[in-house]
């Protein structure tokens, strides 16, 4: 902090000169600022202010008596949580899937830049990227919807797993296959978008390094690993630590679309549970409670993270 001080006295000065120099940067790019205000005034209204809500989590919270009426309970719903029976399977479920989702979506989206970066034809690259970023504005109702007659008891992948196996398999009733397909829908739905943000490091890759490593004899495989993979490694390492900000969010939305009675042992997850406790039950307090548990533990992962990959040479977060 006190070398950003230092840095900030170098370019602007001190005291009165520090003042008149800010004042000119800002009349200079009004514009940039005013370009900025929106997306400041969005982060104070719908992320700073609402953080007034946790207080809630130490409340018997009524709305009607609203959050300053309510009556004070302290860590009452946090030991309840605790002493729920089943809170271990809930938060096993989520972090399953999350580490699924690190495992299998995290790389996909690397992996098809790397594909796409390789394509020689620039006409074909745009066309087939316009096709890959269509399913991300697919509405996940639909995505299920499309499951639900693929592998349905009528679907073809159902019809066609029954005639080769000799039985029948029911991928959308059996706890062992309901991971695997929340994990190939959100693959489908997501790894096109993604892709977005390595495509756009693997154009600051200098061109020059491809060319001296044709001229030594490497192959494709070697100039991606040797040079495209290193170039894009601190965008993984960046994106990977942001991932881990994200290990207790599985959603609910999706889960609750796909569950049913029969796979309901793996499919309550924590933000599932969030949403039966505070908008179907109307427990308020319990929910946010264990909301406010998943910020805490997320932020702690984010900032392990990050001081990982200070350990192992890389620029990290921050």
């Amino acid at each position: 902090m006190s070398k950003k001080r230092e840095q900030n006295k170098a370019v602007y000065g001190t005291g009165k000169r520090y003042w008149e120099r800010l004042r000119s940067d800002l009349i200079r790019d009004k514009w940039l600022y005013l370009l900025l205000f929106p997306g400041l005034v969005y982060f104070l209204v719908f992320k700073y202010l609402p953080m007034w809500g946790l207080v809630i989590a130490f409340e018997n919270y009524v709305p009607y008596s609203g959050v300053l009426g309510s009556q004070w309970v302290g860590w009452k719903w946090f030991e309840y949580f605790f002493k729920f029976p089943s809170w271990t399977r809930y938060l096993t479920n989520t972090l399953i899937l999350s580490v699924m989702n690190i495992v299998f979506y995290f790389p996909a989206p690397i992996i098809l830049a790397l594909l796409l970066n390789e394509m020689r034809s620039l006409r074909y690259k745009k066309i087939l990227q316009t096709l890959l970023y269509v399913p991300h504005f697919i509405s996940i109702v639909i995505v299920v919807s499309i499951t639900f007659v693929i592998f349905g008891s009528s679907g073809i992948v159902y019809k066609l797993t029954e005639q080769l196996l000799g039985h029948s398999i029911n991928y959308l009733g059996s706890p062992d296959t309901f991971r695997w397909m929340i994990i190939g829908q959100t693959i489908w739905k997501e790894t096109g978008w993604g892709t977005i943000i390595f495509l756009a490091a693997l154009t600051n890759v200098d061109t020059q390094l491809y060319e001296a490593a044709m001229v030594d004899g490497a192959g494709r495989l070697r100039r991606l690993w040797h040079i495209t993979l290193p170039a894009i490694r601190s965008t993984i390492v960046l994106m990977l630590i942001l991932r881990m900000g994200s290990m207790l969010d599985t959603g609910y939305d999706h889960l609750i679309l796909m569950a049913n009675a029969l796979n309901r042992s793996a499919s309550q997850t924590l933000d599932v549970f969030v949403y039966q406790q505070g908008i179907q039950q109307g427990q308020y307090s319990y929910a946010a409670a264990i909301g406010l548990m998943k910020s805490i533990v997320s932020v702690i992962l984010v900032v392990s993270s990050n001081k990982i990959a200070h350990a192992m040479g890389e620029q990290g977060l921050y």
